[in-house]
């Protein structure tokens, strides 16, 4: 299992409502994070925006390529690409980099 770290950057004034978004996430969209692999999610949100995603996976392209072909998923991108500070056109989902791991306990 690989332990998959990113970062995003919500818009400061847009927090209240994106912590809201997640409180009622979909549960469709659940199943399908569930369906292509993503285990032990979590999300984490500092006062200024900076987001922090956790996720593990046997094969993070694999899992993302699986929610690509969900339609939920897209739905879901679209609805949440406003919260986001990142380039025009760009949804959330397709802006995640995994951070390099540099240590392990």
């Amino acid at each position: 299992m690989k332990r998959i770290c990113f970062v995003l950057q919500v818009k400061p004034d847009r927090l209240d409502e994106y912590r809201e978004r997640h409180r009622t996430v979909w549960p469709e969209m659940l199943a399908a994070l569930r369906e292509t692999g993503w285990t032990n999610y979590s999300l984490f949100l500092r006062p200024d925006g900076l987001l922090v995603g956790y996720l593990e996976t046997e094969d993070f392209e694999r899992a993302r390529a699986g929610m690509a072909q969900r339609d939920v998923n897209e739905r879901w991108q679209r609805q949440m690409a406003g919260f986001f500070v990142q380039p025009e056109g760009k949804l959330p989902d397709r802006a995640m980099e995994p951070l390099e791991e540099v240590f392990h306990l």
